[in-house]
């Protein structure tokens, strides 16, 4: 069994379009290295959309698993792969745009704003990077629940059920 979950588009633009303009987006991404029995090391990246009924009424979570080889070693890894989650999210951001309308959204980035943690590093390339392509201003550690949360949330899940198949 693949541990990649696809996400179906479609099935979520249709889902957001029936909910009420005040309904609210949050989308975030997050990632796990792990090195496989050939040696060589991957990244999980959990992407997902949590959409917030009404802002008040439960909300109910869209999500897809991709998992990568990591090609770049040594020092600078965690960078390119912390970045990698920050394009995933941009990327679903915009496959959603046309959908949105005036609902309110927010990018939510594993980042954290400490220098003593190493997601520092690229934050303010981040940063920049969502408010130039989404013209939002994203939502960092401790604000970004959708990253750290639920992306962490749907991993696990996920993880479960291939233990339980396998």
């Amino acid at each position: 069994m693949s541990k990649n979950l696809e996400l179906n588009i479609p099935t979520v633009k249709k889902y957001i379009e029936q909910q009420s303009d005040n309904t609210k987006l949050y989308i975030g991404c997050d990632s796990d290295c792990f090195k496989k029995s050939d040696g060589k090391w991957y990244a999980q990246y959990v992407s997902v959309i949590v959409i917030h009924k009404d802002g008040k009424h439960g909300a109910k979570l869209f999500g897809k698993i991709d998992v990568e080889r990591i090609y770049q070693t040594g020092k600078n890894k965690q960078n390119l792969r912390l970045m990698t989650e920050v394009y995933k999210a941009a990327e679903l951001y915009l496959e959603l745009a046309d959908c949105i309308e005036d609902r309110e959204v927010e990018i939510h980035l594993d980042l954290n704003t400490q220098e003593e943690h190493d997601s520092s590093v690229v934050l303010q390339q981040a940063v920049g990077y969502i408010k130039g392509v989404c013209q939002i201003t994203p939502k960092v550690k401790p604000d970004a629940f959708a990253a750290s949360y639920a992306a962490d949330r749907l991993a696990r899940i996920r993880n479960r059920k291939i233990m339980e198949v396998a």
